[in-house]
């Protein structure tokens, strides 16, 4: 599995919003964004803005390619529950798909906000809204919840994206659903998303089973509706 590729992938889904979020947060007048949890730069790379480019990431190897894709970024090895920064020294502070991942989302969220004068959570999913039609395809997304589960992910987080942040002592400004776009069911985005499928079931599924799945979402992928990732914006009082 190409992680760069999931990462783009992720990307390209809450591309719009982004450009939104970024624009109602003052990116144009920001002196300093740090992306929390950077990766291989699939979202720094893409930041239009004067402002100096920050990226923090616990994984080596995400953080070399990251320095590859976003050149400009200044990057920095460090756990997001201990952010190496000091009380809001940065203008602009996010993530991406990263609170399911973190031991203790509350204390990253506490982190961000002590750091930032503004705070984005940009997508978190929530498996638990999520739709799998037509029944029989049911048990794939129980599948790979669970998968998610054993790699040491809450993919119910987004649930409770927005407690996390009012616990956090954040004021919240704007709040929404992704909803699944148009252009995840072109045969690309279909491709890499079963890509990621393979990869997360490899291990607890038979191959035959995964690929019964796949001939049945290949058949219905027209007519399905995924699931969701919750986008919220939260602003500092």
């Amino acid at each position: 599995m190409n992680w760069h590729t999931r990462y783009l992938q992720q990307a390209a889904w809450t591309r719009d919003l982004r450009t939104y979020l970024f624009e109602k947060a003052g990116i144009a007048d920001a002196r300093r964004v740090l992306e929390v949890g950077c990766g291989t730069g699939a979202i720094l790379r893409e930041i239009k803005s004067p402002a100096s480019l920050l990226g923090l990431d616990l994984e080596p190897a995400s953080l070399a390619e990251c320095r590859i894709h976003a050149s400009a970024a200044s990057l920095t090895r460090g756990d997001a529950h201990f952010l190496p920064y000091p009380d809001q020294s940065i203008d602009i502070v996010y993530c991406h798909f990263l609170l399911l991942w973190v031991r203790d989302p509350l204390q990253v969220v506490y982190e961000m906000a002590r750091v930032g004068r503004t705070v984005l959570a940009l997508a978190e999913p929530d498996y638990s809204q999520r739709v799998d039609e037509p029944a029989e395809l049911q048990k794939l997304g129980k599948w790979q919840a669970d998968a998610l589960v054993r790699r040491g992910a809450d993919p119910s987080f987004g649930s409770r994206l927005a407690e996390t942040f009012y616990q956090a002592g954040i004021q919240l400004i704007e709040t929404g659903p992704i909803q699944s776009a148009e252009k995840r069911r072109l045969p690309v985005e279909w491709k890499n998303e079963w890509a990621v499928i393979e990869a997360d079931l490899a291990e607890s599924v038979s191959g035959e089973d995964i690929q019964k799945m796949r001939v049945l979402d290949e058949n219905a992928r027209k007519k399905r509706r995924a699931g969701f990732a919750c986008a919220y914006l939260f602003c500092l009082g």
